[in-house]
């Protein structure tokens, strides 16, 4: 008889989601689907509110990416201003996304996945944690605790705060960049990126250990999309929207950002309370594409740094069309993180970094606005449309996780197929398929806005616990 597998929670992720798997007569994977069990509905709750409150209102989304949706707001609102903003204050809100990027990116490689990569995807469960890899490799785990202190300890000086700062506001930023903050974070950049250089070498020496799941985490051709500079340089704040195929072929040279919405369309399906973006000249599903780091590294022809570009060299020694598997986010993750650090470094010794000139002043001037920058789990669109009084009168967050939805899906499927068997299931057959999720580096919470049909399932119970009815929508 065919039965259904159900992993729940997917652990070492950010938000609530569970796997089912459903099993055919002969024991193997028929299907699989990642069921995301969580509503936020930010869309709807930022309605009505004045536009100015919305960079600190949608960095509440999280406490994970709050810069990200902090960035990304304030662009909208900068738009529904009609002005341009100090340059100091784009290198300024620059910096804090590279800084975001920084300690984001060692969160999800060295708490999230290095526990299977350093300790094995067949560790005892006990052990396949962070405090598993603080016993077996400290030094390890010392090192990854250092970048994310990096990134952290400038988010805070930048923004007094480490979680929801309101720093960044519509028109630019609230307070200029102190001299003590560029000193100190330059003084640590040399510890910082020989760590990061390190660590991309220690994770190459494990590559060989993990064909069987290179081979089968989500590995399979899509298009990919991300922002870059007009030289095709890797650029997360303020890039050019591009779409490339599975071979890197650019789809669309140049996405209008303020016609994003003619390019990408989004699904809803009844399993999942998040909805799914596509490329919709391709229609759904064909138009599946991926975001984050990968695709990044994808989109873009270099880094624009020379420690990433070298690193990026290496890691396009491998063959193109092995390129895909989404295994590699880890690889081109670390390839970011150093990114992020050469960047900062640069940006700090800019001769009008610490200008006092950080902030325009506007009032609403026209009715709609959209910011979009590359958060680290990707692209991230903010767009908002608001009345003559500035009031927000409508939402839509498109977020790197909802992009990532159908091939993490697939990917899903992919792993299940390879690894699970319904006459022999392990823990670290199951951990695999919670594995090739967290190589995408998913944060749920941002992600679920949509506003409409509901999966739900009633059961009327008899007294005895007779099951006297079912409702399914």
């Amino acid at each position: 008889m065919q039965k259904t597998i159900t992993i729940e929670p997917i652990t070492r992720i950010e938000g609530h989601a569970r796997v089912t798997l459903q099993m055919g007569e002969d024991g193997h994977v028929e299907d699989a689907h990642l069921h995301v069990t969580q509503v936020r509905g930010f869309e709807k709750l930022a309605e009505g509110r004045p536009f100015r409150e919305m960079p600190s209102l949608t960095a509440r989304i999280c406490g994970i990416c709050p810069v990200s949706h902090l960035l990304a707001s304030a662009k909208a609102c900068d738009e529904l201003m009609s002005l341009d903003i100090p340059p100091t204050a784009v290198k300024l809100r620059k910096l804090l996304n590279y800084a975001q990027m920084v300690q984001s990116h060692a969160l999800s490689y060295f708490y999230l996945s290095a526990p299977d990569l350093l300790l094995g995807m067949d560790a005892e469960q006990p052990v396949r944690n962070i405090a598993g890899l603080i016993a077996a490799a400290p030094e390890t785990a010392r090192l990854g605790i250092r970048l994310r202190q990096f990134g952290q300890d400038l988010i805070e000086q930048l923004g007094g705060k480490r979680i929801h700062n309101a720093w960044v506001i519509p028109g630019g930023v609230k307070e200029p960049l102190k001299v003590t903050t560029r000193d100190q974070t330059l003084g640590a950049i040399a510890e910082v990126k020989a760590i990061a250089i390190n660590t991309i070498d220690s994770f190459i020496g494990l590559l060989a250990a993990h064909e069987e799941e290179i081979q089968s985490f989500a590995n399979f051709p899509t298009m990919y999309m991300g922002t870059v500079n007009e030289d095709g340089s890797l650029e997360h704040y303020d890039g050019i929207l591009r779409l490339v195929d599975e071979n890197d072929e650019i789809v669309e040279v140049d996405i209008p950002h303020d016609k994003f919405y003619d390019y990408i369309g989004e699904a809803t399906e009844s399993f999942s309370y998040l909805k799914s973006p596509y490329y919709r000249p391709a229609g759904y599903p064909q138009g599946m594409y991926r975001v984050g780091p990968l695709a990044r590294l994808h989109v873009a022809k270099t880094c624009g740094t020379p420690a990433a570009d070298r690193a990026l060299d290496q890691f396009r020694e491998i063959p193109g069309s092995q390129r895909h598997s989404a295994f590699y986010y880890h690889y081109t993750r670390l390839i970011e993180l150093l990114h992020g650090i050469e960047r900062i470094e640069e940006l700090l010794n800019e001769p009008d970094i610490l200008s006092k000139k950080v902030r325009a002043q506007a009032k609403p001037n026209q009715g709609e606005g959209v910011g979009i920058i590359e958060a680290p789990r990707g692209t991230l669109i903010h767009h908002y449309k608001a009345d003559e009084h500035g009031a927000i009168t409508d939402v839509n967050l498109i977020v790197a996780t909802g992009h990532n939805i159908m091939a993490m899906n697939k990917g899903v499927k992919q792993v299940a197929q390879h690894f699970v068997h319904g006459d022999q299931l392990t823990e670290g057959a199951l951990n695999r398929v919670e594995a090739v999720v967290r190589a995408f580096d998913p944060c749920l919470s941002c992600a679920t806005h949509a506003i409409g049909q509901m999966p739900m399932h009633i059961q009327l119970l008899g007294p005895d616990g007779t099951l006297l009815d079912e409702v399914r929508r």
